[in-house]
């Protein structure tokens, strides 16, 4: 029976004739079409991000369960049960935005602490505007003092949240909360409920309406490359050779850049932003000091950049560090090249094992471009832009819906699903739900194992390239009433 409601407009970025394909097949699957929406939208387009940070145990997660509208972040009456940084997507007032639920942020930690700190500082870096929740209960503490500082220097719009002010005689105690210097505090009861609408709404005022990096959506903006690598792998010194002239400091002793240096550079009849950033010594909660804040902004950068170029110097052998910041760009999901930087110190032994060396350590990003160069001399500098536009045009790539479940239908008759427990899953339909990276949705009848997705996905790319560009493939399983396992 079909509803009388007009259907919902489609989603930001995703075509009409696209939606209304998408709402067909999930109808005749079985899906709610209203509840799915959420996949489509949620890659729609950029985001603006919302980090909501605090001193441990001042009720972070059950504020942002409150956002949500539901319980999603685990709650405990315990401080320290949240330690890496948590995204969700959420709505206000018909706006979409995401929110990055965090650890406690404590001062002078160590292990584990300290890590969970790094996290924190993290979403801080990445975020378009915070939210700093406050016990007003306990009022002010040295731990908050010590976050706000963090939050001046960082310079984001920052929303103060006091929290645990269940009636109005708690309102005093919010009162006292104005001698942080962050402006108005607003008084609400996380668990309750009380007076989150009005936090929400003073969120909404402080948040741009898309992030301050859009990705390039603005006509002649220039694309947001960033340049990581470890320490002394040649950054500084391509982007110098890019520019044709000394912009930053280029030295031996590795570790020379500590901020990521913002640079724009005409290549190709074009202007592109490249940022140069500090190099990935280790694991950032291993680091100290100087070179830990460091790791922290270029993480940071390759956020807010819409490719990474990840140098890689061939003198040397193909380390886990290497593998390690590929992997940050990929999970990032920002569109991908591989320099492969000093080509002209090259031996022919040395190429033969650097190309044994890529075979076995960098399997997993096959699909990204290669340019085999010198920052020194120049060499090859002329192939880096074009590796650069067919990554980004990978990454802005959208499949029509049409186009997708032919190639589908194709795949699962000749290649179906192993029978797992009796039982074979079938693909029933997918859509693309987003692009910048491209993100696929497979609706099915049952679980589909890892191995078949990476099979789904190593045949997408067959069929419909993506050089340069992660992909995203996650599956929605149709769950039978009077059938459904726990």
């Amino acid at each position: 029976m079909h509803e009388e409601n007009t259907p919902a407009p489609a989603p930001t970025g995703v075509g009409e004739e696209e939606y209304a394909e998408f709402l067909r097949l999930a109808e005749e699957e079985g899906f709610e079409a209203d509840e799915l929406r959420g996949e489509m939208a949620a890659g729609g387009g950029p985001q603006p991000v919302l980090a909501v940070v605090g001193r441990p145990n001042v009720g972070k997660s059950t504020l942002v369960n409150r956002i949500l509208g539901r319980r999603e972040a685990v709650v405990e009456d315990r401080p320290g049960v949240t330690r890496d940084r948590v995204t969700y997507h959420a709505e206000w007032a018909g706006r979409r935005f995401k929110v990055v639920d965090t650890g406690g942020w404590e001062q002078d930690v160590l292990g584990i602490d300290a890590a969970v700190a790094a996290q924190a500082e993290f979403a801080i870096a990445a975020a378009d505007a915070v939210i700093l929740v406050v016990d007003a209960t306990v009022g002010a503490t040295d731990t908050d003092e010590a976050v706000v500082k963090l939050l001046r220097r960082a310079g984001k719009p920052v929303v103060l949240c006091a929290n645990k002010v269940d009636g109005p005689s708690g309102e005093a105690d919010a009162t006292a909360l104005w001698s942080l210097g962050l402006g108005e505090p607003h008084p609400i009861s996380a668990l309750h409920g009380r007076g989150t609408g009005d936090l929400l709404d003073a969120v909404l005022d402080a948040m741009p309406q898309a992030p301050a990096e859009s990705f390039g959506e603005t006509v002649g903006g220039p694309r947001r490359i960033a340049l990581v690598g470890r320490p002394n792998v040649g950054k500084s010194s391509l982007l110098n050779k890019l520019a044709g002239e000394e912009r930053v400091v280029v030295d031996e002793q590795a570790g020379t850049t500590r901020d990521p240096v913002d640079e724009l550079i005409e290549l190709g009849d074009r202007t592109w932003r490249f940022v140069d950033t500090a190099g990935i010594r280790r694991r950032v909660h291993l680091q100290e000091g100087a070179d830990y804040y460091a790791s922290l902004r270029t993480a940071a950068a390759v956020e807010k950049a819409e490719a990474a170029v990840v140098l890689i110097d061939v003198s040397e052998p193909i380390s886990v560090q290497d593998t390690r910041i590929i992997s940050m760009a990929v999970d990032a999901g920002r569109a991908l090249v591989l320099a492969y930087n000093k080509w002209d110190t090259l031996d022919e032994e040395r190429r033969f094992y650097l190309e044994r060396e890529i075979e076995r350590d960098l399997v997993q990003v096959r699909w990204a471009p290669r340019v085999n160069l010198s920052a020194r001399t120049g060499r090859h500098l002329e192939k880096l832009v074009p590796a650069l536009e067919t990554a980004l045009e990978s990454w802005d790539t959208r499949v029509p819906t049409g186009k997708l479940n032919a190639f589908l239908g194709e795949l699962v008759a000749a290649h179906p699903h192993p029978v797992r427990g009796g039982k074979q899953p079938r693909i029933l339909f997918g859509t693309q739900a987003g692009t910048r990276p491209p993100r696929f949705v497979l609706f099915a009848s049952g679980f589909l194992e890892a191995g078949y997705r990476r099979f789904i996905e190593r045949r997408l790319r067959e069929r419909f390239g993506f050089e340069g560009s992660p992909i995203q493939v996650s599956v929605r399983v149709r769950e039978k009433r009077g059938n459904r396992r726990s």
